[in-house]
């Protein structure tokens, strides 16, 4: 088990690494410090006094970028960790308990398919009034308007993961009588670590995709723009500000570069110990920050106690019997509870649909329902074109970056900032040439929809093949495989699993993104196409409640008949004849 989950070169390399001189100290202790100190700073300023109503300068003075750059990477950093707290508890009930597989997956594809500017209107009252005269509650609210960009991608990662464990290593943990909690951290979680921080990746550049909205919030009819490169795109899009426009792409590029080289390239460069596999590995990604702290012997100290206390923890919930107690028999599911909790769903799922469909019937009449949805199948026609010339473009190239690691370290930033660019910067582009060539909105506008969402695509299928045994490439080479025959045999199921996530993602993704795609304002030009995006972006700006309830209803609808009928049926291809 330990040579399937573990790359042994992989960890004789790194373990060497701790046994360098320490020559490295005096440098890694600055930066440790510099990081700590710069985030304490950043903490402190989110807890200032604060009155609703009173109004936050936003200063287009490029000197005032790092300040707002530090304020928007730590909205992003905390999102991102109570993602991936999400991520654990989503997937472990999900992948393990039936009736909570039944409940929660459709209320990701609900909860992925409402728009972010929905959280942000709902929750961001909530917050303000948790803590009164203080910041504290905008920040909290743009928090979680960020943590919904991010966390329904990883969790479909960690889900998918845990249900394509190799049968051999779930065998081997029973042997071994691994309970729940065990399995969690020794098995299910090691396995899926790949895949997880490619997808934390592209959740970090999804959530930059979002900042825009998340940090320029109106309430009660107050505009407050919290201190941060969204609010600072926002205002230079607002005042056509090229000049500033550009500084922002420069700091955002900044920010990415840093995090990629100081936290995820460490992360994928350690994690390439947890490749399932039999042979050696023969290269994979390297990072100079990780090498500098294995040298670091203050560092290594504090690793070595950190593990120490893991794995008591991992003593805590240890079974108390061994594989010929009758207590390790597998237990027996009653049909009848298997049947009374659907037809509660069932039920519940009704009564939910009744009430929605009496309230829309009363303030909008049946009417106005069935153009909403002519629109959901305009708008479901452009999903469906685009994720498929996305998939064409991006998954032979996801693959072949995937399967060569020194590639990948140089395009991984790149991909990084591609994913992260607003869509917001492309307006002006794209008003100017749609006006000044008189092209119709509702085929041009179209690819905006999926820019800031085929990157799903690409960094799940990099993930997929990043992963592909060493053993199974040797054996399509000694096969004689090669070219189409290779990718339908061999490549095309090895990250057929990956696709699907990334797909299903993607797809949620532009349902959403076709408000803002859909829709596109710059300065006196308004370029609209037709579909549901387009509609729930213009009831929206008018404040009809009743229709922006009915958009969001006819999305969530498309959304979830999308994924029962086409994404959940990839889903069980891939886990009964695509995994290792």
């Amino acid at each position: 088990m330990e040579h399937s989950q573990f790359n042994g070169q992989a960890w004789q390399r790194n373990n060497a690494a701790y046994h360098q001189p320490n020559r490295w100290d005096w440098m890694a202790l600055p930066i440790i410090l510099g990081i700590i100190f710069f985030l304490a700073f950043g903490a402190s300023q989110m807890v200032s006094p604060y009155q609703v109503g009173m109004p936050l300068q936003i200063t287009l003075d490029p000197w005032y970028l790092p300040y707002y750059l530090l304020r928007t990477t730590l909205r992003m950093m905390s999102a991102l960790f109570l993602s991936l707290i999400f991520s654990f508890v989503f997937a472990a009930l999900a992948a393990r308990y039936r009736l909570a597989e039944k409940i929660m997956v459709p209320a990701l594809d609900i909860l992925q398919s409402i728009p972010v500017l929905g959280f942000l209107t709902i929750t961001v009252t909530g917050f303000i009034a948790l803590f009164p005269g203080s910041l504290l509650g905008v920040e909290c609210a743009a928090i979680f308007a960020i943590f919904t960009s991010q966390a329904w991608n990883m969790a479909f990662s960690m889900y998918q993961s845990m249900r394509t464990v190799p049968s051999d290593l779930r065998e081997a943990a029973r042997i071994f009588h691994l309970s729940s909690w065990q399995r969690f951290w020794r098995l299910e979680l090691p396995f899926a670590m790949p895949a997880l921080l490619w997808n934390m990746m592209m959740s970090m550049s999804g959530g930059w995709f979002f900042v825009v909205a998340c940090e320029t919030i109106t309430v009660n009819n107050h505009h407050i723009q919290l201190p941060g490169i969204g609010s600072y795109i926002a205002y230079a899009i607002d005042q056509e500000n090229y000049t500033a426009m550009g500084w922002a792409i420069l700091a955002m590029l900044i920010g990415i570069l840093m995090y990629d080289q100081l936290l995820f390239r460490p992360l994928i460069a350690w994690a390439n110990k947890f490749k399932y596999e039999q042979t050696g590995d023969q290269g994979g990604q390297e990072s100079w920050f990780l090498t500098l702290l294995r040298r670091t012997n203050s560092v290594q100290g504090i690793t070595e106690k950190l593990l120490n206390y893991f794995e008591r923890g991992l003593g805590l919930f240890k079974k108390n019997y061994d594989g010929t107690s009758i207590m390790a028999r597998p237990e027996r599911i009653n049909p009848m509870v298997e049947r009374v909790s659907d037809a509660i769903i069932a039920a519940l799922v009704m009564f939910a649909c009744w009430k929605i469909g009496t309230y829309i019937h009363s303030a909008v009449g049946w009417g106005e329902v069935f153009r909403v949805f002519w629109y959901g199948i305009l708008t479901l026609i452009r999903v469906i074109v685009m994720i498929t010339l996305a998939s064409l473009v991006w998954v032979p190239i996801g693959v072949w970056i995937g399967l060569n690691p020194k590639y990948s370290e140089r395009l991984q930033p790149v991909a990084q900032f591609m994913a992260a660019f607003p869509v917001n910067f492309m307006f002006p582009l794209v008003v100017i040439v749609l006006v000044k060539f008189h092209l119709n909105p509702d085929i041009w506008l179209t690819p905006l929809m999926v820019f800031g969402t085929q990157w799903y695509i690409l960094f799940n299928v990099i993930a997929g093949a990043s992963i592909i045994p060493t053993e199974l490439v040797y054996a399509a080479d000694n096969f004689g495989l090669s070219g189409w025959m290779r990718w339908k045999r061999f490549l095309l199921p090895a990250v057929f699993p990956s696709f699907v996530t990334g797909a299903i993602t993607a797809s949620g993704g532009s349902w959403n993104a076709s408000i803002v795609s859909e829709y596109v304002t710059w300065g006196p030009n308004t370029l609209t196409a037709t579909g549901l995006g387009s509609y729930i972006a213009q009831v929206t700006a008018t404040g009809d409640f009743p229709r922006v309830a009915l958009g969001i209803s006819v999305m969530c609808f498309f959304v979830i008949a999308c994924n029962r009928y086409i994404w959940r049926k990839l889903y069980t291809i891939a886990e009964e004849k695509m995994t290792f």
